[in-house]
């Protein structure tokens, strides 16, 4: 066996380090690091373009998880946003907007060279300019705090708003062997969950390891797995066969509901697992909305559930797929 190339995927900082330092300290074994969903795939995808893929991905059960106390949460910046909330809106002090300029008085003693009556006019005409520049130069300093204000609500918000959820560990670990058909994984627990065990198993993990374990163990179980071993600790192995036949009890009762439909009310079912509305299959189907309507309420009753997202529970445990897209006629008939 060649050098073996591994892919640590934990937030943790410390720990990701210090197992990456101790794996690396093994003369056949290769480390890269990365510290969020969105890092690791794009590890795995540069090492693929390169030509250099990772055999292994050790991934953190917990990825994504708060570690900061309840409420918490990392700002992209490194500032929680409890800490974003307390504080106040910038403000835009008033000596920031410059005054209006206003024109300098005119000079004591000065001799109009134009007669009384002309000259009152010129100067009322004088007045009403500058009443007018001085409302349009207040006019502006209004518009500009109104501007900033808006600037710092939107600023405001923008910290406040909630940070896309990041994928579980288990989540992430059935993306990457999706993408990467050829790469295996092991998860990294903090707790061994029959549960999550069974889930993970269900993703495309080959292992499952505690974190207390040695770093003997763990790289035993990476060469195992490239063995095409699975690995999980005995004291699993119990609960994880048990959810595994909980979950096929499961579909086979699901398989046996689904039979129970006509062929029509299959393919409702599976143009509501598409998340198409009645008016959409309507369309599709070439029916009208009311048939739709029955159809669906039969497919619900038939399922024992009353609701469409129970009934789509349902198709997914039977292995029920989603109905194919429309394709255009112009597409569907270009050579």
């Amino acid at each position: 066996m060649g050098r073996i190339r591994v892919l640590v995927v934990d937030d943790h900082r410390i720990f990701a380090e210090a197992l990456a330092a101790a794996l690396a300290a093994e003369p056949d074994v290769e480390v890269g690091a990365a510290g969020s969903a969105a890092a690791a795939e794009r590890s795995l995808e540069r090492a693929a373009a390169e030509g250099r893929a990772y055999d292994v991905a050790l991934i953190d059960a917990d990825l994504g998880g708060a570690a900061a106390g309840p409420g918490a949460r990392a700002r992209p910046g490194g500032e929680p946003a409890e800490e974003a909330r307390r504080r106040p809106p910038p403000t835009v002090p008033l000596s920031a907007v410059p005054p209006p300029a206003v024109p300098p008085p005119r000079r004591a003693g000065a001799v109009s060279a134009v007669p009384g009556a002309v000259a009152r006019s010129a100067e009322q005409v004088r007045a009403e300019q500058l009443r007018a520049e001085q409302a349009r130069a207040d006019q502006l300093r209004t518009d500009q705090l109104r501007t900033d204000q808006l600037r710092a609500d939107q600023a405001r918000a923008e910290q406040l708003r909630p940070a896309a959820p990041q994928p579980d560990g288990i989540t992430l670990l059935g993306r990457l062997r999706r993408a990467h058909p050829g790469l295996r994984a092991v998860v990294l627990a903090t707790v061994d969950d029959p549960h999550r065990a069974a889930r993970a198993l269900h993703a495309g993990a080959t292992g499952w390891v505690a974190k207390e374990s040695s770093l003997a163990r763990l790289l035993a179980v990476v060469r195992g797995v490239l063995r095409d071993e699975t690995h999980l600790p005995p004291a699993l192995l119990t609960g994880v066969i048990r959810e595994l036949t909980t979950a096929r009890r499961d579909r086979t009762e699901s398989e046996r509901l689904v039979d129970t439909l006509t062929p029509r009310e299959k393919q409702i079912l599976r143009c509501m697992v598409a998340g198409l509305g009645r008016q959409a299959v309507a369309e599709r189907l070439y029916l009208s909305p009311h048939t739709v309507r029955t159809h669906m309420q039969n497919v619900l009753g038939k399922l024992g559930v009353h609701s469409t997202l129970a009934a789509v529970a349902v198709a997914r445990r039977a292995g029920i797929s989603p109905a194919e897209p429309v394709v255009p006629p112009s597409i569907a008939s270009a050579p």
